[in-house]
């Protein structure tokens, strides 16, 4: 049985082929390696153990017979708690959605099991992926690997430190600011977030409609192409999800000539405050190796990045705000007894006030603040013109080269409970929001480790269904580099 810390997805694919192990022995050696680590790490909500037996059961005997459902069909992967996955729970790490089950399969995960892959368990988040350390969590903490005492970035921290700590092989998070490419940097792993519309959100739990997207978490470049592949496409109940063919993302991996590769540095990332000397050090060295692979470097400017963090947050609070109008203690989840006797608005008020964590009440409240009356002009109006203005700041970019290089986070991943002001964590997401407002896709690559021996993610940015390009620069980046990193001893 190989080490399962150092199996990719293609790498697990490729031994189930020969048959030098089984999808249950797999399956079992993934779940001991939980039981080894997850107490100290908490990656894990929910563990899928005899149902992920069950199917790699099942997936064993299509392969006995040639029947199965694909070359990835066997393979186990985690699944962030705010994806629907029928008959289990889908809690979004929060205590108002308490006690419900999800009736149904979100588009991505119908989308796995057709193609066979095992869904092993339901990972940690910010409540409601409103958070960027995953402290937000009303469920349990969650470590980052490379050191206990430090986050692992949010709001997919459980995916990431899953997959970091060798508990999974991949895994699915969400990214509407960053909450895919932020953890993916301070845990040392690779994390993709698609175009806007290029994965269907159905089955998705609501943060912010305009700016949430699925994506992987894996251990290398190839795993997020792969990934990337079979959940894309077109879906009709979606109607954001996108109708451009599905492009066999795997396969186009080292087909570019990176010669004529133009990469875009741009000047307004490299001047924020607070941008650690470990973290630039790091990114301007990979940016010189992408020179010495023969691509071209561009200087390139974003002139409105100093806007993105309060548009950000006046529109991602806004849509929350209604989003999560409808958990209201009646209709599903946590609902308070006691407020019944008191009528329906007190039930409402109840509900709500001790279902949600501090986090996500701040942000309803932001929210319907930018929406009330008077302010709705002065704010949620204003913020939709500059993100105009952001996306066409990329537009004018992608002229003159074909990705930018940009931190994933302005510093490592800090202390648990270090950061002590919300408005110090937002400031935090600097460099991965605009993508979101723009609609672009973007990516982290983990590009060396600070003076702390803590992970440095580069994050590679590509215009809207760039996500080819993008790949191939990573996989150019991750080659010269050595490829995937091995996840740390705990």
């Amino acid at each position: 049985m190989p080490d399962v810390t150092e199996l990719t997805l293609h790498s697990a694919a490729a031994a189930l082929a020969r048959k030098d192990l089984s999808s249950v022995e797999l399956c079992q050696a993934l779940l001991d390696r939980c039981a080894a680590v997850d107490e100290r790490v908490g990656a894990f909500l929910h563990l899928n153990r005899e149902a992920a037996l069950a199917d790699a059961r099942a997936s064993d005997d299509r392969r006995a017979t040639g029947q199965i459902h694909g070359p990835h069909d066997g393979v186990p992967i985690a699944v962030k708690d705010n994806l629907a996955v029928a008959g289990e729970p889908c809690g979004c790490a929060s205590g108002i959605l308490d006690g419900y089950t999800s009736p149904y399969d979100a588009t991505v995960i119908a989308k796995l099991r057709s193609a066979g892959l095992v869904l092993m368990g339901r990972t940690n988040m910010d409540e409601f992926a409103m958070g960027s350390s995953t402290e937000n969590s009303s469920k349990r903490v969650t470590a980052n690997p490379w050191d206990l005492a430090r986050v692992p970035g949010g709001s997919s921290g459980g995916s990431t430190a899953a997959v970091s700590s060798g508990s999974a092989l991949a895994a699915l998070g969400s990214d509407t600011g960053g909450s895919i490419r932020q953890p993916a940097g301070f845990c040392g792993v690779v994390g993709l977030k698609p175009s806007y519309g290029r994965v269907s959100r159905y089955g998705l739990v609501a943060y912010a409609s305009s700016l949430d997207q699925i994506g992987p978490l894996t251990r290398d470049v190839r795993d997020s192409a792969i990934l990337l592949q079979l959940i894309s496409g077109r879906d009709p109940q979606d109607s954001t999800s996108l109708s451009e063919p599905v492009v066999d993302y795997a396969a186009a991996l080292g087909q570019r000539d990176i010669s004529t590769l133009r990469v875009g540095l741009p000047k307004e990332y490299f001047d924020v405050e607070g941008l650690s000397s470990d973290v630039r050090h790091a990114v301007e060295a990979a940016a010189k190796q992408f020179e010495e692979l023969g691509a071209e470097l561009v200087d390139v400017s974003l002139p409105h990045t100093e806007y993105a963090i309060a548009t950000y947050y006046i529109i991602a609070t806004a849509e929350a705000s209604a989003n999560l109008a409808r958990f209201d203690g009646i209709r599903y989840g946590f609902r308070d007894m006691d407020a019944e006797e008191d009528g329906l608005l007190e039930v409402y008020r109840q509900s709500r006030a001790k279902g949600f964590g501090t986090e996500v009440k701040r942000r309803i409240i932001l929210g319907t603040y930018v929406l009330s009356s008077g302010y709705y002009d002065a704010y949620y109006l204003r913020a939709q013109k500059v993100r105009t203005l952001i996306r066409n700041d990329f537009l004018n970019a992608f002229r003159s080269c074909d990705v930018v290089l940009a931190p994933s986070a302005p510093d490592i991943a800090w202390k648990r409970g270090e950061m002590t002001s919300p408005l110090q964590m937002y400031l935090a997401d600097i460099y991965t929001i605009s993508a979101n407002l723009a609609g672009i896709c973007g990516m982290t690559v983990p590009c060396g480790l600070s003076s702390e021996g803590m992970p440095i993610g580069l994050q590679v940015l590509a215009p809207v269904l760039g996500e080819t390009t993008m790949l191939q620069a990573a996989y150019a980046y991750e080659q010269a580099c050595g490829g995937a990193w091995c996840p740390p001893e705990l």
